[in-house]
């Protein structure tokens, strides 16, 4: 099992050519004042490209809808200062070598931020609601929706039109999309609700279909997906394996080529009586190519350290058992890359003596 022949392989799938399997997973950074992002960001993402990440995917970037986020320096991806922004960086990343995609967003219902900073218009979600009990914002009508998808698909658009090499779509964690398939924020009675994970994976369908139909047969598109959310750790969307089939496949069909699988701890199983983690399933029930995440080169997992606690660097081996068997085809990569630009280059070589830990100070500025 050599490190070498397994994490650094190259990587080719319609507008994506990467050469190696390490992919800088999302990771907020609220760096862009009124969400341009700034020369040090485009900064910050060079480096990790120079450092020899395979496929950079960027911070969440939000829609062109008002209360697509609670946070004013989160980015935009829209608007002629935000994509002049990201002309930059994605201009910086060739220039060094490297490919990107941007993470397309839309939080949806949230609680405020502790700035004090609002969007203008209320937060808007399925139901209002963004936890159970907890209504901060309005139910999207259906011109609200309609206005959504478009919006998603403008944002596929621009980052075709920049020359990004693919986009990933932000289905994950608890924000807009994941909302429509939790039953406990998807309350609706019309065509988006529905008592199944597959009747609410309605909207994030007709997402996919205009961003597919924006960006053409041959550009690549993610999306992230989690089963779990910050209000519920221990939830699973999909309990049964037949039930994960009926609900990604649709996804598949409407123009996925990747699905981004986030666990907080990529090595923990996900159905009784098989090893397979979410990304393995999510493979072996689509047939399509998949990226694992979650604590992946550090001890401890990413819920704990955004919340203070330290984490020190800890063997791939495992990681790289499950990627020899083909249970996955790309690996994400948050702490670690947000710590030090030259992770890659220092696991490629097996300068483990040189690999750091992750603290929290990490957070508070662009290395």
């Amino acid at each position: 099992m050599s490190i070498n022949n397994t994490l650094f392989r190259p990587f080719s799938l319609k507008s994506l050519n990467i050469k190696n399997r390490i992919v800088m997973a999302p990771m907020t950074r609220s760096f862009s004042p009124n969400g341009v992002p700034t020369a040090d960001v485009a900064a910050y993402y060079r480096k990790r490209a120079e450092g020899e990440v395979g496929l950079i995917l960027s911070e969440g970037t939000v829609i062109d809808r008002v209360s697509s986020s609670n946070d004013a320096n989160i980015p935009h991806f829209y608007g002629d200062q935000a994509l002049a922004g990201w002309q930059n960086v994605i201009n910086d990343v060739h220039t060094a070598g490297g490919a990107m995609g941007p993470q397309i967003w839309h939080m949806g219902i949230m609680d405020n931020h502790r700035s004090g900073w609002v969007p203008s218009q209320p937060f808007e979600g399925p139901s209002g609601l963004n936890r159970p009990g907890f209504n901060n914002g309005n139910t999207m009508t259906d011109a609200d929706i309609a206005d959504t998808i478009a919006a998603f698909g403008r944002a596929a658009a621009d980052a075709k039109r920049l020359g990004f090499d693919c986009v990933e779509i932000h289905g994950a964690h608890g924000y807009l999309i994941d909302q429509f398939f939790w039953d406990a924020t998807n309350q609706r009675t019309d065509i988006y609700g529905g008592k199944t994970l597959a009747e609410r994976s309605r909207f994030a369908i007709e997402v996919i279909k205009e961003v597919r139909k924006q960006v053409g047969d041959d550009f690549a598109v993610i999306i992230r997906l989690s089963q779990w959310k910050p209000a519920d750790y221990d939830n699973v969307l999909a309990k049964t394996p037949q039930e994960l089939e009926s609900w990604l496949n649709p996804m598949a069909d409407a123009g996925v080529d990747i699905f981004h699988c986030s666990q907080r701890r990529f090595w923990e199983t996900q159905y009784e009586g098989s090893d397979l983690n979410f990304a393995g399933w999510a493979k072996k029930v689509t047939g399509k190519a998949t990226i694992t995440v979650g604590s992946v080169g550090l001890d401890g997992e990413f819920l704990a350290a955004f919340a203070g606690a330290s984490s020190n660097p800890s063997s791939l081996d495992e990681l790289l058992r499950r990627m020899d068997r083909g249970d996955f085809d790309l690996v994400a990569v948050g702490r670690p890359l947000l710590a030090d630009p030259h992770w890659t280059q220092k696991i490629r070589e097996e300068r483990t003596d040189e690999l750091k830990g992750f603290s929290k100070e990490a957070l508070m500025e662009l290395v």
